[in-house]
């Protein structure tokens, strides 16, 4: 505020001024004298506001549009170099003149040191020495402000991502950001003054040709190209010599008159850009495990082949090659494993073909393969035993060995089908054939094979709803001790009660149930029934019989295998010696020492351990010893033969032989005829059960047979 009897004083400039000078002054005679001399009849006059005490001008400064400050140290409400400070850290930015008694210099020149511009001593501020002082103040305040903002445009150029470069209205460079000395290769010191299409030498991308005169709107004064596109196809010919392809955008700076005065150019590196889409586009295209070509680069193949065999009369084939039991590597030797062995199977897929052909992955371990331009089918075969042969070695996976072989299903065109999906889905068919023929063969698509596997769909769906409504039932088999006749057991088989189709034997569906995973299901489903089943007998008094439950091998892989069978024995009350799980050679052997594992782990529950279809795998007696088994069941396929070939009495005598020595019941399969049962009773075999002796029976039924049976 100003001092009583002096107003403050404003005074206007020679221009326009949205900026005064602040002078904080206690005496009000220094004061007037100060304004008039800021004020005196000159070109340096400022528009000059005064206050007397620190406060006020503290608020003053809080209202903005402060150029530069007078300040006298010495104020009524603040005294020496506290004035000083408190006014520098309110306004750093703003610039500040000490004026000082001659007594006071030394603390003038303190402030000087602590941030203050300058200091006059107040009896040497003549007018052309004060004005100078702060014109000097203000421009070098102006041109630090001029600075910053070149800085912060600067540091805000060379962020955007873009190179930028500003020439003025006859194309000579005036400017350009660090992004723009990098891809034009000329540095800012090198490429101020020269001509633009020096600097910048564009290329048409389509046409090849130097374009001379690529931006108009800097060559030609007074020409307005308010925002000219050169498009993406131009390329920018660094100093080098090293060519990129670039997008450049041009836009006219105009001045206020509407004046065109220079222009900007802005342009961006597109080789980045085209290499990501490059890169999508292979992602889109093709497997991220194999770099093979995925189901849809695949299809758009296959139809320019098959417009191109259309054309030139010209047959070609599709594989659809499917991995067997690859499921069980990822879930014993891990996923990682896995994947290693498809990408093996991938590289060896890849050296059966012509480099011509297309081996792609259609997903999970199956693989679709295009034969362009056969001239034969049977080029196809011969294609197909190959893949077979070089599959069927083993693959060496982070130092294993691990073993696997392939289906192979083929269809040919035209003549199984006209377009891409067609032949597609005949190959899988073929393929499925091949599968159920045994595995690790080809089979070429028939037209009786879309009835089979319609059929096969059919089944699949109808067993889905199966468990749920109650189609499933057990019949039980008898199985007998070959000397007294005695039932010694029965074996639970399964049933399906199909509502159009009847009583559906196990062999129609079993293994369907297997592939598509409802066998757990089932399979806990069946062991549940059984157990409830034999407390039923018991609880009826028809007398303890041990009931056998056959185990599939998902069964016996699933990880809560063990505690299912533990929760079934607990909820039914059955003792765990009358529960008999017959498992066949092949689950056992899959994974040998798992299978040991597994086997003690239910022999210390207390169940009994039978091997089925003995003598129809692979076991080695060093397994058949270690496995802790119970019994050994002879496959009927011997057993029906042994009174007619002398070769399988001669197999089934020994079978029994070894099953005697490892001190192991030994129960015959498929026993039909009297003279079967002499050949068994006559070698030692202990148990028997087929149809000589009783078919499977519905649970009341078996009942009448066990009271029957002599005890």
């Amino acid at each position: 505020m100003a001092s009583p009897g002096l107003e403050a004083t404003r005074l206007t400039d020679t221009k326009p001024c949205s900026e005064c000078v602040l002078l904080i002054e206690g005496a009000a005679n220094d004061a007037r004298r100060i304004l008039d001399e800021l004020a005196a009849a000159t070109d340096e006059r400022f528009p000059v506001e005064w206050v007397s005490e620190l406060s006020s001008g503290l608020a003053r400064l809080r209202g903005g549009g402060v150029a530069a400050m007078v300040l006298d140290l010495t104020l009524p409400d603040s005294q020496g170099l506290e004035t000083f400070d408190a006014l520098f850290r309110a306004a750093p930015h703003v610039p500040i003149l000490i004026v000082s008694e001659g007594a006071g210099e030394e603390m003038a020149m303190r402030a000087v040191d602590r941030g203050a511009r300058d200091y006059l001593r107040k009896d040497q501020a003549d007018g052309s020495r004060l004005r100078r002082a702060v014109r000097t103040m203000m421009d070098r305040r102006a041109a630090e402000a001029v600075s910053l903002e070149n800085a912060v445009a600067n540091v805000t150029l060379d962020s955007i991502g873009e190179a930028v470069l500003r020439t003025d209205v006859h194309g000579v460079v005036l400017d350009l950001n660090a992004i723009a000395e990098t891809m034009s290769g000329w540095t800012r010191k090198e490429a101020l003054g020269h001509p633009v299409t020096e600097v910048l030498r564009i290329i048409d991308g389509l046409g090849g040709a130097t374009s001379g005169e690529p931006l108009p709107a800097v060559l030609e004064e007074n020409h307005s190209a308010k925002a000219l596109a050169a498009g993406k196809n131009s390329i920018l010919v660094r100093r080098d010599g090293s060519e990129c392809g670039i997008e450049i955008r041009v836009a006219d700076i105009h001045d206020p008159d509407g004046r065109v005065v220079g222009s900007v150019l802005a342009f961006h590196d597109l080789s980045l850009a085209q290499a990501t889409s490059r890169e999508m586009s292979h992602l889109a295209q093709h497997d991220f495990l194999t770099g093979l070509p995925n189901r849809m680069l695949f299809n758009d193949r296959l139809g320019q082949a098959i417009s191109l065999a259309a054309r030139q009369g010209k047959q070609l084939a599709v594989l659809f090659v499917d991995l067997d039991h690859f499921k069980k590597i990822n879930d014993s030797l891990g996923h990682a494993v896995g994947d290693k062995l498809l990408q093996s199977v991938a590289g060896q897929l890849l050296a059966c073909v012509r480099r011509t052909d297309t081996v792609s992955r259609l997903g999970g371990d199956e693989f679709l393969i295009l034969l362009s331009q056969l001239g034969h089918a049977e080029d196809a075969a011969v294609c197909a035993r190959k893949i077979l042969r070089k599959l069927s070695a083993p693959h060496m996976v982070d130092g294993k060995s691990v073993d696997t072989n392939v289906c192979v299903g083929v269809s040919i065109y035209p003549v199984d089908g006209q377009d891409a999906e067609s032949l597609i889905v005949k190959a899988d068919t073929a393929m499925y054939e091949a599968k159920q023929a045994g595995r690790n063969t080809c089979r070429f698509f028939q037209r009786h094979m879309h009835a089979r596997l319609a059929e096969r769909q059919s089944i699949e769906a109808d067993l889905r709803y199966a468990l749920g409504r109650n189609q499933f039932l057990l019949h039980y088999q008898p199985q007998y001790n070959l000397q007294s006749g005695q039932i010694t057991g029965v074996e639970a088989l399964l049933r399906w009660k199909h509502p159009r189709r009847g009583l559906v034997p196990p062999d129609e569906f079993v293994f369907i149930a297997e592939e598509c995973g409802l066998i757990i299901p089932i399979g806990r489903w069946v062991l549940l029934k059984a157990c409830k089943q034999f407390r039923e007998w018991s609880d009826a008094g028809v007398g303890v019989v041990p009931v056998s439950v056959n185990v599939s091998a998902a069964e016996f892989g699933a990880k809560d295998f063990l505690s299912g069978v533990r929760a079934v024995l607990i909820a039914t009350g059955v003792a765990p010696q009358n529960l008999q799980l017959e498992l066949t050679e092949s689950v056992l052997m899959h994974d040998a020492e798992s299978a040991v594992v597994t086997l003690a782990a239910l022999k210390a529950m207390g169940v009994q351990l039978a091997i089925d279809d003995f003598g129809t795998g692979y076991s080695s007696f060093t397994y058949l010893r270690r496995f802790p088994s119970d019994a050994l069941k002879l496959h009927q396929s011997f057993v029906q033969e042994i009174t007619l070939n002398p070769n399988d009495a001669m197999i089934v005598s020994a079978m029994i032989n070894i099953g005697t020595s490892l001190k192991q019941r030994v129960i015959a399969e498929g026993v039909e005829t009297r003279q079967q049962l002499e050949f068994l009773q006559l070698h030692g075999c202990g148990e028997g059960q087929g149809y000589y002796f009783s078919r499977p029976v519905v649970p009341a039924e078996a009942a009448k047979l066990f009271k029957a049976s002599p005890h």
